[in-house]
């Protein structure tokens, strides 16, 4: 097991780390960011092997190879980048820890509780990371740049927090089973949902919450019983703060992009509103809009192309010197427990 001793001996400012298991195009996005943060993607690695090979073929160097063992067993790769079926995220993770990798999956990282439980034990076990791609927060300019307002006071304390995460279905056959299967995909809330709930903790500064309500349906989808294309949740931060989300597959074929995602966030001094995706119906619909409220007046900010991506640079001098900057693993769990409790509340309700 490769363990601190082993990490102080690599090149300062060097990690190499792979990529497996590229069930989601999200994995394109978790490499750019963590090349872009000065990570190295050497191996890359998919049963299906013409995938793997697309992904090596976009960064120059990577190499597709043909096991997961080739990767666990290089000295070298100290993190592993995953984009699993969302049941089998755990047990990969559980996989790279006891092989001595930190893990970065995509969201949402688990499908039970039991799956987080047991990923805790193996995180204290092996002293490794199991962090996760939230990306509507960590791979979005105006929303970096939100938490610097709100960590600096521009709109007092944090009261209120709502977010809109609608995505586009687009043609469901080309969606793989799993997409379809509840038992393998997890629901609504603990996937596209566990988005939400980790910008609730962290716009709040909330270490936990307490769900109000939490709701899932299947409103225009019958041909596919157990997808839930709509879900939404209300939850009370504890520090008093509160929450409201909803997420949807029902973005129409109109818009210019796969979902309009937005964030609202009420202080005791002001408000922002985040339009992530597009500002729709604009002269100028680009995205990565911030819109800030206070004393001083009414801003608009284009945030695109100013903060950058600042988590994956963190992430990877957390994993070189076993530091917690990019995220806590506390914060990570939580948001993941709570978007679980969010989906078991909803299964009861229905």
């Amino acid at each position: 097991m490769i363990g601190t001793e082993k990490i102080q001996t690599m090149k300062e400012n060097t990690l190499f780390f792979a990529a497996m298991y590229l069930e989601h195009n999200h994995i394109y996005g978790m490499c750019d960011g963590l090349i872009q943060g000065g990570g190295i993607l050497k191996s890359v690695y998919d049963p299906d092997k013409e995938k793997a090979r697309s992904l090596a073929a976009r960064f120059p160097g990577a190499k597709a190879v043909e096991s997961e063992e080739e990767i666990l067993k290089d000295p070298e790769i100290l993190l592993v980048a995953a984009a699993a079926v969302p049941c089998e995220r755990c047990q990969v993770g559980i996989r790279c820890m006891e092989a001595g990798k930190d893990y970065f999956t995509d969201k949402g990282p688990f499908t039970a509780l039991e799956q987080l439980e047991l990923a805790r034990k193996k995180v204290e076990e092996t002293g490794r990371k199991y962090m996760v791609y939230y990306s509507e927060r960590l791979h979005s300019e105006c929303s970096v740049y939100a938490g610097q307002l709100v960590k600096a006071g521009a709109i007092g304390r944090v009261l209120s927090v709502t977010g809109l995460g609608p995505h586009r279905l687009g043609n469901p056959e080309e969606r793989p089973e799993w997409f379809y299967e509840k038992a393998r995909y997890g629901g609504i809330i603990c996937d596209i949902g566990s988005h939400q709930v980790e910008q609730f903790l962290y716009f709040t500064g909330c270490e936990d919450a307490k769900i109000e309500s939490a709701r899932t349906a299947n409103y225009g989808h019958p041909q596919y019983p157990e997808l839930e294309d709509y879900g939404d949740v209300m939850l009370t931060g504890d520090n008093g703060s509160a929450g409201y989300f909803r997420v949807d597959w029902f973005t129409p074929d109109g818009l210019s992009v796969w979902g309009d995602g937005r964030t609202l966030i009420l202080g005791t001094e002001g408000y922002i509103e985040l339009r992530k995706t597009v500002n729709v119906a604009a002269d100028d619909p680009q995205g990565d809009l911030l819109i800030l409220v206070d004393k001083e007046g009414e801003k608009k900010i284009s945030c695109r192309g100013t903060t950058g991506y600042p988590f994956f640079g963190q992430l990877i001098r957390d994993c070189l010197d076993r530091t917690e900057t990019a995220m806590t693993q506390a914060h990570v769990f939580k948001a993941a427990q709570i978007a679980l409790q969010c989906q078991e509340a909803a299964d009861r309700r229905k």
